[in-house]
């Protein structure tokens, strides 16, 4: 092209342009890229030496790519000039255009500065547009599709040197060079946005290949759990639905997965556990509590709830771990039970006598009492009627009211007749002739006789009311809501059935028994009350004759 006089060119010198200008485009990599725009400059623009400076992230310009002298090639490539230089190169000299000329007569000023360049040894120019070797011809590359062009991004810069005919170039090789690093500035972004996607492409494959590597542990960690996993709906209204169980928590219920899905586990929780679960809290709530089985039995689990997100602002899920505990419930309701029970006859012990008895009993402290005398004598009748209710108080249009809990006062009847009130009746009972069974026979038959009164007890007396050992020979009886000939009646039937033969160590003993009826009321302690009815106990006892009171 630099024998060609302006403003001719020949056709052969655009295809050859064009061609160069496509190779840019159709370039595999960055790296090729700007090695076919150094290349380009050198075949198809006629300059003997190229040089592409590309902008770093840090701001700094690198020579990235060089064609023309492989001696200078292996010199410079690679090294790094700072951005301070090249702003100052770019902004001295003559533009032509987008291009910066930088004669060999201003030049001179830039031999010491950071920027890697290359020195060619050349005769002095004869004529007035003939190259020095010092000349410097920039070619400054700005992001496309920016009005102007220089108003965009700096990406780069094309430095050339020692074009090939002698001469500056004239307005056809400087519109040409202009029109290359055009192209080859679309080429450079072009190739830079290719190399980011693919960069993008191979982490984003690698993120999903991580994501599906974690999801395959997940979800062997899900199926392959030795206890019970579940994964529920959390919000909207399918809230707590279950969408998913291993088969740990199918075999523990012994539910298939499919019928599993139309549940939610309030649905298989025992109806007394409903409150525990609604006060879990869903995110990393924890409850123990009973879940129905298929065959209708219930089982002790924990539950341990989890949030987990699908995305970043997806659908939240909840993850709920289902731990097995009946052997540890079962050992703690064992020891409870053992706590609170007797280990020979199995009823309540004396502990959990006192406990049933002191729960229904309540204490009015001195100041209340003082209190609820100032309202009988302000108002002329007392502040509690006969059941202990609490009455309102109305005078002149004040309301006063007296203080009292929601407690349901414990009363007694009162008198020797039957005055048709109910209340708490305490039945003491004492055997009668156990003794001598024991000092007979061995304790081995006294502890027969004790197991069978248990059991003759427990079956005479109705459901809700307590039958409890309070030690040695002496048995208790809680009945709840007796009148006086109520409770009579209820010791002569117990009476009646103890005395009956009772088999012990091979053979036939008999013994007696003594109740002594006491009333539980409020304002007492549950000594106090048992006291009374031992004390009524005795009297009954001393009041029978002997050998009424026992049997062979």
């Amino acid at each position: 092209m630099e024998s060609e006089s302006e403003p001719y060119v020949r056709l052969a010198s655009l295809r050859q342009l064009h061609e160069v200008m496509a190779d840019m485009n159709t370039a595999r990599s960055l790296a090729d890229t700007l090695q076919t725009v150094a290349n380009g400059v050198v075949t198809a623009l006629g300059y003997e030496l190229a040089c592409v400076n590309l902008v770093r992230p840090d701001g700094d310009l690198v020579v990235a790519a060089f064609s023309g002298n492989q001696a200078a090639e292996a010199l410079i490539t690679g090294r790094v000039g700072s951005r301070e230089s090249w702003d100052r190169r770019l902004n001295m000299g003559e533009t032509w255009g987008d291009l910066v000329f930088i004669p060999h007569t201003e030049g001179w000023v830039l031999d010491d500065d950071d920027v890697p360049q290359w020195y060619t040894d050349g005769p002095a120019p004869r004529f007035e547009d003939e190259w020095h070797p010092s000349d410097r011809l920039f070619a400054p590359m700005y992001t496309p599709g920016v009005q102007g062009g220089q108003c965009g991004e700096l990406i780069g810069v094309l430095s050339v040197d020692r074009p090939r005919n002698g001469r500056r170039p004239g307005a056809w090789g400087r519109e040409a060079l202009q029109m290359y690093t055009f192209q080859a500035a679309i080429a450079i972004s072009n190739a830079r946005l290719r190399a980011n996607m693919q960069r993008a492409l191979v982490r984003l494959e690698r993120e999903q290949q991580a994501l599906r590597a974690s999801e395959e542990s997940f979800r062997q960690a899900f199926e392959y759990a030795p206890s019970g996993m579940a994964i529920a709906e959390m919000g909207g209204d399918q809230h707590g639905r279950i969408l998913r169980t291993n088969d740990a928590l199918c075999r523990l219920l012994g539910r298939p997965a499919s019928a599993m899905r139309r549940y939610s586990f309030s649905d298989l929780v025992h109806p007394e556990d409903i409150g525990t679960l609604l006060r879990t809290s869903a995110e990393g709530g924890r409850a123990e509590l009973r879940l129905a089985r298929r065959d209708g039995t219930y089982v002790w689990v924990s539950l341990r709830n989890s949030v987990v997100a699908d995305a970043a602002d997806g659908p939240r899920f909840l993850l709920t771990h289902v731990e097995d505990i009946e052997d540890r419930k079962r050992r703690e309701l064992q020891l409870a039970h053992r706590a609170s029970h007797d280990s020979l006859t199995g009823l309540p012990n004396s502990a959990e006598l006192r406990s049933r008895l002191s729960s229904r009993l309540c204490q009015r402290s001195t100041h209340t009492g003082a209190a609820l005398e100032s309202i009988d004598a302000a108002f002329g009748h007392p502040a509690f009627d006969a059941n202990g209710h609490g009455f309102d108080f109305r005078q002149g249009g004040t309301e006063a009211f007296a203080a009292f809990d929601h407690h349901v006062h414990t009363v007694a009847p009162e008198g020797e007749r039957d005055d048709g009130t109910k209340g708490l009746a305490v039945l003491f009972c004492d055997l009668d002739g156990f003794k001598s069974i024991n000092d007979r026979f061995g304790h081995n038959a006294g502890d027969a006789v004790l197991i069978e009164v248990a059991r003759r007890l427990s079956q005479c007396v109705r459901d809700g009311d307590t039958v409890a050992r309070l030690g040695g020979d002496e048995f208790v009886i809680l009945a709840d809501g007796l009148g006086k000939a109520d409770a009579a009646d209820l010791a002569v039937r117990l009476r009646n059935e103890i005395i009956q033969p009772i088999r012990a160590e091979g053979r036939a003993v008999r013994v007696g028994a003594s109740f002594g009826i006491g009333w539980a009321h409020c304002g007492m302690t549950a000594d106090e009350v048992l006291k009374s009815a031992d004390e009524r106990m005795y009297v009954e006892k001393r009041s029978r004759p002997k050998q009424h009171r026992r049997a062979g």
